[in-house]
């Protein structure tokens, strides 16, 4: 890829205006007049009224649907990917769809979240009838997919159980899975990134570590108001670090898997935000959207996809190829058919794995 240079036809690049209901009056603020990307193939302007799959990329944490389409040193961005596989005969032809779900704390997990806002809707309710009515998609479920990474892969294996009757089959890389691996062990980090917002300042000297950490606000994983000042902070800056990257990662983890209306903010969080101590009723609202946890739960919905394809490397430091393979280990053991494969990589730039999942994802969803 050093000498890239576009070979063939690329296909056409529409990029629409949608304006949401969904999202509007959203609890953060964010924009529900969203800019919408579609990928037309090469064979899309043939003679006839041919239909096609179609594919709904879901990006992961902090980025945006347009954000696959752009310029990609030294590899290929979406549509350069899928129109190479077209060309090289290791796909059909298919039209990819780019949502914007990016939101005020970094992105969403494309579920319905009071302290965030109803992504699962907008994309079921919204995003896939006004694409079906502009485009000449084969609109059935037999015949529409969802794929992403991370944050993405998350959606896709979620939307493949609990929105199964609007998606065909799901690809599903190196999504969020096991919490107790994936999530627990960066807060310590996000706690001590949040304690340069505390009130009062920490002083040098006697600490009364009881007093400090009984509040009920604490004790309840509110906010003590050192989350809304960080929050505030990192909203003002041009370049965030990668402590405070990873921070309002977890503060979005804790918005998706935690709203609660009457909290400060929307939201709980699983910690005392000064002791440290993990809260174990919050921890377990938590765990509720494990996707290892929900595969018997939502059995007869995954059985019912035409694909389910996940990977993961095996050096991914979230350590979330541990995930996979539980849920890999427990969708065979409920009888649900897939494909889970591993690789020699970590958890970034991976994106080269497309050329496995979306001729994966056509041969299961073309007409």
């Amino acid at each position: 890829m050093a000498l890239k240079r576009a070979k063939g036809d690329p296909g056409t690049l529409v990029v629409l205006e949608h304006v949401s209901r969904v999202l509007k009056a959203n609890p953060l603020g964010d924009p529900h007049v969203r800019k919408l990307g579609v990928w037309l193939p090469p064979q899309y302007d043939g003679l006839g009224r041919r239909r096609f799959p179609v594919l709904y990329d879901l990006v992961g944490f902090t980025g945006s649907g347009l954000s696959h389409v752009g310029w990609k040193p030294f590899g290929d961005n979406v549509p350069e990917r899928a129109a190479r596989l077209i060309r090289e005969g290791k796909m059909g032809p298919a039209i990819i769809v780019f949502p914007d779900c990016f939101t005020a704390l970094g992105g969403n997990q494309y579920v319905n979240s009071s302290a965030i806002g109803n992504y699962a809707d907008y994309l079921t309710r919204e995003i896939i009838p006004f694409v079906d009515r502009e485009f000449r998609t084969a609109a059935s479920r037999e015949h529409r997919g969802c794929f992403g990474k991370s944050s993405g892969g998350y959606g896709a294996i979620i939307h493949g159980m609990k929105h199964a009757r609007y998606w065909g089959a799901i690809a599903n890389h190196s999504g969020d899975a096991y919490f107790d691996f994936v999530y627990w062990h960066d807060w310590p980090n996000t706690l001590d990134e949040l304690a340069k917002h505390r009130a009062p300042r920490r002083k040098a000297g006697r600490y009364d570590a009881l007093r400090s950490s009984r509040p009920r606000l604490l004790t309840q994983g509110k906010d003590d108001g050192r989350i809304k000042r960080f929050l505030n902070s990192a909203w003002k800056k041009e370049k965030l670090s990668a402590a405070e990257t990873h921070c309002i990662m977890n503060l979005c983890m804790a918005a998706t898997y935690d709203p609660d209306p009457r909290a400060p903010l929307g939201f709980r969080v699983p910690f005392n935000l000064e002791s440290g101590e993990p809260i174990e009723a919050r921890w377990r609202e938590w765990r509720k959207h494990d996707p290892i946890r929900l595969v018997e739960r939502y059995r007869a919905g995954l059985k019912s996809l035409r694909g389910i394809y996940i990977d993961c490397g095996w050096r991914d430091q979230y350590h979330i190829h541990y995930g996979t393979r539980i849920l890999s280990k427990r969708l065979s053991a409920a009888g649900i058919r897939h494909t889970y494969e591993e690789f020699d990589d970590n958890h970034s730039d991976i994106d080269y794995r497309m050329d496995v999942s979306l001729p994966f994802l056509y041969r299961a969803l073309k007409p």
